[in-house]
């Protein structure tokens, strides 16, 4: 199976099959401590196994104490995603036997999640598509284990306990996805909304969002599912799609030649391009779930879960709706700001900063040339543009007072400098020329300095028409006013220009 072709392959194969796909997501809260105990969830860059105690190293005798503000977030979520919250809900354990679960289980949640049967709308190539989620719950994260070579060239696998029992929520769906590309989607919109939530950060690269795929096939019109292989170690979401393609490809390729699927988990190597195996599948039988003991049932106030409710900000789905329907951008535009939280920032703080500006300008100024300087920047930079100088900015451009060309640079100094954006202008004499004697002479020198687009113009092809106004518009350093520079070569040129 050539790794390079999947997505051509994938699409054969759903030509055969429906793929029947469900998506796990475990991601960390974010909380100022674990989920149990007291120990500080600041370990990023921290020296292995300095951020823990007797709970979170899961020695005899320790007790776990719940994290409200835990509880607080994933009840957050629910609400986000129009999940049910039952009245009161319990802790379980989950027992399995890895160097990274100290304690030998692990405290989650089973039959009583603390949401359940919601669902998140997302937009995909083939129009709107709906996922339900079964439920969102929460449970304690593992150790971290690092694999490394020893000093005799073997094998070690050591264990760094500063993630141990830190909140985790694991939000899993309903088999209702069928494509890699809805899983890919799906990934991506939960991202957004846990970050406007305020739940998690989610950065994939990281590990605080990890997504694991349950990939099935089955014939098409069929009802019973297929042999159920999950798919991990996908860390961006272009291999969650890469990822997903392969496999339906690979177990199409096997069903095909008669070979028999077995339920397992395999990883995903994003250099080789392909899933490999790693072990055979537990079930919630082989997890022995049983009531937690040392925790009692969790009880949820009406009150407070209405209190969540209202302090719950636009989400995602409904500020790219506003966006369209209210202020008329495009599903493009739309989506580019929603997804950037600095970009819809500074959007609307632009809008609410410069009465009468039309949103679409601002929108162009800010998922264009913002966005562009801020990528473009070193991460220690930390670029910033004040929303009242970028209004005026757009206001200037708009009114015709600076080329379009020359609030680039303004653009780039402010955010660089600080700096005013009338000040630059003054500093810098870019006030827009549009005077046509002003403009005369230098649109009469760049024709005759280049007669063969002149003549190219007054043979009808009128897109060579481009390259004089850019030549003057590079003698005037950007301020001549492009509409008028066209104007006058056209007149100079006669009708030909016109085509």
């Amino acid at each position: 199976m050539n790794p390079n072709s999947t997505s051509s392959s994938a699409s054969t194969a759903l030509d055969r099959y429906e793929a029947v796909i469900g998506i796990e997501v475990h991601c960390q809260l974010k909380t100022a401590s674990k989920m149990f105990c007291g120990c500080s969830t600041a370990y990023d860059g921290a020296e292995p196994n300095t951020h823990t105690c007797p709970v979170c190293l899961g020695l005899p005798g320790a007790l776990p104490t719940i994290n409200r503000r835990a509880v607080e977030l994933v009840l957050a979520t629910g609400a986000a995603i129009n999940a049910r919250t039952p009245a009161a809900t319990r802790w379980d354990r989950k027992n399995y036997f890895y160097p990274d679960l100290p304690k030998g289980y692990q405290i989650s949640q089973y039959d009583l999640p603390l949401a359940a049967g919601g669902s998140l709308n997302l937009d995909t190539s083939e129009g709107p598509f709906t996922v339900g989620i079964t439920r969102a719950h929460l449970e304690e994260d593992t150790a971290k284990l690092v694999h490394a070579p020893g000093s005799n060239g073997e094998r070690l696998s050591l264990v760094d306990f500063n993630r141990s029992g830190a909140p985790l929520m694991e939000i899993v769906t309903e088999p209702d996805i069928r494509t890699a590309e809805q899983a890919r989607r799906y990934a991506e919109e939960l991202q957004l909304l846990l970050r406007a939530i305020g739940a998690s950060d989610a950065d994939m690269e990281r590990g605080q969002m990890r997504v694991e795929a349950n990939v099935s096939l089955r014939r098409g019109g069929t009802e019973p599912f297929g042999t159920r292989v999950e798919v991990k170690n996908m860390n961006s979401f272009r291999s969650v799609e890469r990822a997903i393609t392969f496999e339906i490809e690979r177990q199409a390729t096997l069903i095909d030649a008669g070979d028999e699927l077995v339920m397992e988990t395999r990883g995903w190597s994003d250099d080789r391009g392909e899933t490999y195996r790693m072990r055979a599948k537990e079930t919630s039988d082989d997890y022995r779930y049983f009531p937690e003991p040392d925790l009692p049932p969790l009880r949820v106030d009406p009150a407070w879960l209405q209190e969540i409710r209202a302090a719950l900000p636009e989400l995602p789905a409904l500020r790219r709706a506003r966006y369209r329907d209210e202020l008329g951008l495009s599903p493009y535009d739309a989506a580019v700001l929603v997804a950037d939280p600095d970009a819809s920032r500074l959007f609307e703080a632009t809008l609410a900063a410069g009465a009468g500006l039309d949103p679409k300008s601002v929108a162009n100024w800010v998922t264009g040339d913002y966005l562009r300087i801020r990528n473009a920047a070193p991460s220690e930079a930390a670029p910033h543009a004040d929303p009242l100088q970028v209004g005026t900015l757009v206001r200037l451009v708009v009114d015709g007072a600076i080329s379009r060309v020359n609030a680039k640079e303004v653009l780039e100094a402010h955010v660089v400098s600080g700096q005013a954006v009338a000040s630059i202008v003054a500093e810098r004499g870019f006030r827009q020329i549009s005077d046509v004697d002003a403009l005369g002479a230098i649109v009469d020198a760049v024709i005759a300095a280049n007669p063969s687009a002149a003549a190219d113009i007054r043979g009808g092809k009128g897109q060579a028409i481009g390259f004089l106004v850019g030549q003057v518009m590079k003698e005037t350093r950007g301020q001549a006013n492009a509409v008028v520079v066209q104007a006058a070569i056209r007149a100079r040129l006669g009708d030909g220009g016109a085509a």
